[in-house]
């Protein structure tokens, strides 16, 4: 099984999420040094990689975002996400961030080891909260602002140095909507290939505060209630489109 990506796309086959063949390796000139195991010590022939940007798919083939694909893998999703992972990592970690020496890939762990100032570099994972705000029977919904024509969505934010989860939720709501929540609730987290996040998602009960948008961030937030037409939200693989679907109010739920 061969994860060959090019930037946030993924090498398939036409019209297909199927994934390619060791022949199409061949054709782009990969060879077994240029594949990295996506699990160290089991299943050797479920491999990763990257390759340039002005590669170009070898015929009946195609490179699509990998985000478009999680829908049509199904159970292979998960793993295209950590092969995603494994390939950005193996991709930006060929030199010693510390003394720029070359790296090398240790046979016993995942990791990179500097053999001059003995630097060691894990696979980077950058914790994310996800946020949805309930007040009574509404849920609050926003736009990103750096997606045009992105779904609405719950509030999400990455985790600073010395936070913890729950302090970041705090400090991301009232940065980006400036209301103030409690009753904070664990829903669930999923590993979110884009680059390498980890998202951490809660709901929360509305305490005070009107809607003020940071607009940098957020192009729009709106409370929903019973019986209002809902904006298009995010896909059900995503932990968004979960977190979401859960709380639907009132008579929308299980729309």
């Amino acid at each position: 099984m061969n994860f060959i990506f090019r930037g946030d796309e993924m090498l398939v086959r036409d019209a297909s999420a199927m994934l390619p063949d060791d022949a199409v390796c061949d054709l782009l000139g990969l060879q077994a040094k240029s594949l990295h195991p996506v699990w160290l010590g089991r299943d050797p022939d479920c491999r990763t990689c990257h390759v340039a940007r002005d590669v170009e798919p070898p015929p009946g083939h195609a490179f699509r975002k990998l985000r478009a694909l999680l829908s049509e893998l199904g159970d292979t999703a998960a793993l295209a996400g950590r092969a995603f992972q494994v390939a950005e990592w193996v991709r930006t970690h060929r030199y010693c961030g510390v003394c720029a020496t070359p790296m090398i890939e240790s046979d016993a762990e995942l990791c990179f080891r500097c053999p001059s100032c003995r630097f060691v570099a894990y696979p980077r994972i950058s914790p994310a909260m996800m946020v949805l705000i309930k007040r009574g029977d509404n849920i609050l919904l926003a736009q990103h602002a750096t997606y045009a024509t992105a779904r609405y969505t719950a509030l999400a934010g990455f985790v600073e140095a010395g936070e913890s989860i729950e302090q970041a939720i705090h400090r991301e709501v009232h940065e980006e909507v400036g209301l103030k929540v409690g009753d904070l609730r664990y829903f669930g987290s999923q590993s979110w290939p884009f680059p390498h996040s980890l998202m951490i998602a809660f709901t929360a009960e509305y305490e005070s505060g009107d809607v003020r948008i940071q607009e940098d961030e957020i192009a729009d937030a709106r409370w929903f209630g019973p019986g209002d037409d809902l904006p298009p939200i995010p896909m059900v693989e995503s932990i968004a489109g979960r977190l979401v679907r859960a709380n639907l109010p009132g008579s929308s739920e299980g729309r």
